[in-house]
């Protein structure tokens, strides 16, 4: 009998540490807080909020897009801009040392002209004259391969991009506006005019008074 009781203790004792590990969870209570929702919960809009903010939406998109159009707009620009810069470094780097070595160029032909039409004959003159002609056509050679070309229009009609006349001559046995004489040739460099030719141009011959 006494032994029936201790065990009935036992199991009330331990019933009860259990009941103590229990965590009972609090009741809900009726006057808990409710979250009132937000101005930008749609569920809560109306249409006419709805409509709004969807246009403000799309200014804002559109904003950003024409913000993104002109900023590649620009880029391209930018990026046209510096290889036309680039590109005009390149072709037209040298064209202020060619302007420097043009009065060079035109001593050597003068000196040769010069040296051409003097009596002397002998062998010193003539090497002299063979040597400044070399000069000068390696001289030109080297202006070739750095785009220089050289403008020689005698014969040619006279073009005002090009040539510049310095004087009319009336001379019946050529076309009119013609060029009859060159006086200092002219030079491009690739394709640019770096001086024109200093041309005489022909003209028609005055009527004869009867």
């Amino acid at each position: 009998m006494a032994n029936s009781e201790e065990q009935q203790s036992t199991q009330s004792d331990d019933q009860a540490r259990q009941d103590e590990l229990i965590v009972t969870p609090p009741e809900a209570e009726g006057d808990a807080e409710i979250l009132e929702p937000s101005a930008d919960n749609i569920d809560t809009m109306s249409p006419q909020e709805l409509r709004a903010k969807a246009y403000a939406a799309l200014e804002e998109a559109e904003r950003f897009r024409d913000a993104t159009l002109r900023a590649e707009a620009e880029m391209q620009n930018l990026r046209r801009r510096t290889e036309r810069e680039v590109e005009h470094a390149v072709k037209y780097g040298v064209e202020k040392l060619v302007q420097n070595l043009l009065p060079v160029v035109d001593s050597l032909e003068k000196a040769i002209e010069s040296a051409e039409q003097s009596d002397a004959d002998s062998e010193a003159t003539l090497a002299i004259i063979e040597g400044m002609g070399l000069c000068q056509r390696l001289f030109l050679d080297v202006m070739l391969k750095e785009g220089v070309a050289v403008i020689d229009p005698h014969g040619e009609p006279f073009d005002p991009n090009l040539h510049q006349a310095i004087s009319m001559v009336e001379s019946p046995e050529v076309e009119p506006n013609s060029v009859i004489a060159v006086v200092q040739k002219g030079y491009q460099l690739n394709g640019r005019l770096v001086r024109p030719a200093m041309v005489m141009v022909a003209k028609n011959s005055s009527p004869t008074a009867s």
